[in-house]
């Protein structure tokens, strides 16, 4: 015989794991849900702008800071020490955001990566920029973390998939909105596009008007007051005295935070040492094609439009195919086709007209892929730790994808070509296909 406890759990896992009928969820949503939802993919709209800006405009920039022979070298330093600043910036304010509360680490995360990124207009040394980028950076990785764990702990944890997957969708229109940014005003000049980019500092004040903490973070935060209150207890309240970073190596969570780290390593690594060298890649492939610099650089923009295009699709489609099949089946769907496409598009193609056909299957996957972790890493760390584990699993990955940025760099030269440093480096897949082997499965969990 069950225990009664052990029925409820059962019931619950039934509940959250039942098929979701395609109109039925949306009356489950309340308002308040809806607009949470809306605030955080707005903050990850604005966050995945400015994380792209540079990406479309490296090549003026550098050429006009270091000259058009050194431009490339020191564009990959600057790639570098923003993923730095990123990663640094999702752990310390995944550990803020615990300590502190989700809405106040998400004013102060969108206020530093948005008025870094107007700073960066104020460059006048490759060093300047790539100290702007760094501080950015530590935004960049903050906003994210808070994002992720405010939806994952307000919406239902039966529709948790759909909303982590219309969180990250966000992206999409991010990459969209920088590249129409670089097609308008960077005709101009750079400076213009990281001008542009301070404007998300103002969404702020919606946030702190609209946006409250969630009730179990509360819950969380009066448990931990009560725990420093009541050093002596020797209760299950204990764990709110030690320091949530260290909580993540304890015999109880370090699988989930090992196997979380690599996952997103292996994503990130692909990401900026392959997929964020798109706009360069077609930037060469139309100069081979005799395109003037302007041509060059509207090509590149259209390309990531078509990529982000195909995105949008691989975003919103990740959470029915969670519910369905699995967080980790659906991992592995999006793995295989990364490794294929993204080397068969730069490699075996030969006119950029060939390469815009398949960019949208480009984005689909590699794009399309990160909308698992607002769903998975959320469900892996309980609430206290959340944001904590979240952060670091998903940045720690990040200092090493640095030097991979650089490795990518040095490909150039060693191949030839960005194309094939890129397509070399798109190769990590695999290792994200290994890790799947150790990844625990969190279909049908409720956050506690």
């Amino acid at each position: 015989m069950k225990s009664t406890d052990q029925n409820e759990r059962d019931l619950a896992v039934n509940a959250a794991t039942s098929p979701v009928r395609s109109s039925s969820w949306l009356k489950e949503v309340s308002r308040y849900q809806w607009l949470v939802l809306l605030v955080a993919w707005l903050g990850w709209v604005f966050d995945s702008m400015d994380g792209t800006l540079y990406s479309m405009v490296q090549r003026p920039a550098m050429t006009e800071l270091v000259g058009q022979s050194a431009a490339a070298s020191y564009s990959s330093i600057v790639f570098s020490v923003t993923l730095i600043g990123w990663a640094i910036g999702g752990i310390v304010f995944g550990v803020v955001a615990d300590y502190i509360g989700r809405t106040k680490a998400l004013v102060i995360t969108i206020l530093i990566y948005s008025l870094f990124t107007g700073l960066s207009a104020a460059a006048d040394t490759w060093w300047q920029l790539a100290a702007f980028r760094f501080i950015t950076g530590l935004g960049l990785g903050g906003e994210w973390a808070a994002g992720a764990a405010l939806v994952a702990e307000v919406w239902p944890d039966r529709l948790r998939a759909r909303a982590g997957a219309i969180l990250q969708s966000a992206a999409a229109f991010g990459y969209f909105f920088a590249a129409l940014i670089n097609l308008t005003v960077g005709v101009y000049s750079w400076r213009y596009v990281f001008i542009v980019g301070a404007a998300p500092a103002l969404f702020v004040l919606i946030i702190r008007t609209i946006v409250k903490e969630p009730e179990s973070w509360i819950e969380v935060r009066d448990r931990r007051r009560l725990a420093r209150a009541e050093s002596d207890h020797k209760s299950a309240q204990t764990e709110f005295q030690t320091f949530t970073l260290k909580q993540l190596f304890n015999e109880k969570h370090r699988r989930d935070t090992i196997t979380a780290s690599m996952l997103a390593f292996t994503v990130l690594l692909a990401l900026w040492g392959a997929t964020m060298w798109i706009p360069p890649a077609i930037s060469e492939a139309a100069r081979a094609e005799g395109a003037t610099l302007a041509d060059e650089n509207a090509q590149a923009s259209y390309g990531i439009m078509l990529l982000n295009g195909g995105s949008l699709f691989g975003y919103l489609l990740f959470g029915p195919l969670a519910d369905r099949f699995g967080r980790r089946p659906t991992f592995l769907f999006y793995f295989l086709g990364g490794v294929i496409i993204f080397p068969a598009t730069f490699l075996l193609t030969d006119s950029v007209t060939q390469i815009f056909l398949l960019l949208p299957v480009v984005g689909f996957f590699t794009l399309g892929i990160t909308s698992g972790f607002p769903i998975y890493l959320p469900e892996l760390f309980p609430t206290h730790i959340r944001t904590t584990g979240v952060g670091f699993a998903y940045n720690f990955g990040r200092i090493f994808t640095a030097a991979g940025v650089l490795v990518t760099g040095q490909l150039v030269g060693m191949l030839g070509s960005t194309a094939k440093a890129a397509s070399a480096v798109s190769l990590v897949y695999i290792l994200g296909i290994f890790t799947l082997l150790f990844a625990r499965e969190t279909r049908g969990v409720r956050l506690d």
